[in-house]
């Protein structure tokens, strides 16, 4: 017999999924053969003993049933299915109808945080105190921008702002009286902490997790994807067996004409008497093949949805910029870089005497990974024999950071 905890864990998985274009609800949405609510609370059953209680969609109460026991194992006893509601706080309400009367301490977990390492679990249930609700939080990296319409209208200040995540865990009877005069008010809230900071409770932070991203769209599926099979943590058919601890491979390639305005900007490099390439930033075509490569490997989009004309900060940056703000996006991920190989094609600047210098800038661009730099022309066909412009092709690996899995 399993002791009774005073610890539950509302376990979120009612949404419909719109956004992920998947044709089911979220959380059966496969990530590899096992789906994202099986890895969610494939975390929630590695972390300390506690009620669970599984909110699902109308209609797939079976599904999630049969999801929840083979993922509890010998806790099986500890799980509950409930059905949730239109809205997320109405499915909440419902788990917090099927809580056992000695829970104490609740908390409520987004099935789309699937890979939440279950040590977060854990630190969010030890903070939780009989008055003070607990959020497990991220810094904001991103430079943030106030806009009105299409124009920029001022800064904002990051280091007031945190990005939450889940589980975030609150005192059972403040939690309730909670949900209760929210239910009176008929006011929805877009997480659990805001409606509790709400009814006058106070919410304190502790560090969050990379890994406990939420999964919304095919992009963040993708990236899933990838931080298990880097980590040798996939899950494939029986007869297929996982490549677990190979690094991650992308690819990436640019094109810039010339025809920019001052001198040219290349492989980080600043070229007096050359003619510059055209683009939104400086054109320096080597570094933003580099940057799809990352991307790419690590399912983290492509260049233009990161540093594209919608972010008018990065108007004549460098490489530099450009690599630095990757190597970061690919850390907050969970991900070191490996090594990057790129290749020019175009008859000028002649690229091998500066060969080394270059390498040296994009490597310390990117915290010491190695670079290697090549160049060919292209005997005089296509644009870049005509000397129209350059085109590049960069590879790169990623290997998870087994640091940040914790």
């Amino acid at each position: 017999m399993l002791p009774v905890p005073d610890t539950a864990i509302i376990v979120v998985a009612a949404g419909s999924g719109t956004r992920l274009e998947a044709g089911a609800p979220k959380a059966l949405v496969g990530i590899d053969s096992r789906s994202i609510l099986r890895h969610a609370l494939d975390g929630v059953f590695a972390a300390a003993p506690a009620q669970v209680i599984v909110v699902a969609p109308a209609g797939f109460e079976g599904d999630v049933e049969t999801e929840a026991r083979e993922a509890a194992g010998d806790r099986v006893d500890l799980v509950r299915v409930v059905t949730g509601g239109s809205t997320r706080q109405q499915s909440v309400s419902a788990g917090l109808a099927a809580l056992w009367g000695d829970v104490t301490t609740v908390l409520v977990h987004d099935a789309a945080r699937a890979l939440t390492p279950p040590a977060q679990i854990d630190a969010v249930v030890a903070a939780v105190t009989a008055e003070v609700g607990v959020i497990p939080a991220l810094p904001v990296v991103d430079t943030l921008k106030r806009v009105d319409g299409g124009t920029v209208v001022g800064a904002v200040d990051r280091s007031e702002l945190a990005a939450a995540q889940t589980p975030q865990g609150f005192p059972r009877a403040l939690l309730e009286s909670a949900y209760a005069a929210a239910l009176s008010s008929g006011v929805e809230y877009t997480d659990d902490a805001a409606l509790f900071a709400a009814a006058g409770h106070l919410v304190r932070h502790i560090d969050g997790a990379a890994r406990a991203f939420k999964i919304t769209t095919p992009s963040d599926l993708e990236r899933a994807r990838h931080l298990l099979v880097g980590a040798g943590e996939v899950h494939s058919a029986p007869t297929h067996h996982a490549r677990g601890g190979l690094p991650l491979v992308g690819i990436g390639t640019d094109v810039h004409a010339f025809g920019g305005e001052g001198n040219l900007w290349l492989a980080g490099l600043e070229w007096p008497g050359e003619p510059a390439l055209s683009g939104h930033s400086d054109g320096d075509a080597v570094a933003h093949a580099i940057v799809d490569a990352l991307l790419g490997a690590a399912g983290l989009g492509d260049i233009g949805q990161h540093f594209g004309t919608a972010h008018p900060e990065y108007a004549g940056a460098h490489a530099e910029v450009f690599l630095a703000r990757t190597r970061q996006l690919l850390a907050e991920a969970g991900f070191v870089i490996g090594n990057v190989s790129a290749q020019f094609q175009g008859n000028r600047p002649r690229f091998s005497a500066r060969r080394a210098e270059a390498e040296g800038v994009l490597s310390a661009a990117l915290g010491g990974a190695p670079v290697s730099l090549t160049a060919t022309t292209t005997d005089g066909l296509g644009f870049p024999g005509r000397g129209e412009g350059i085109s590049v092709t960069a590879i790169a690996t990623v290997v998870p950071d087994d640091s940040r899995n914790v």
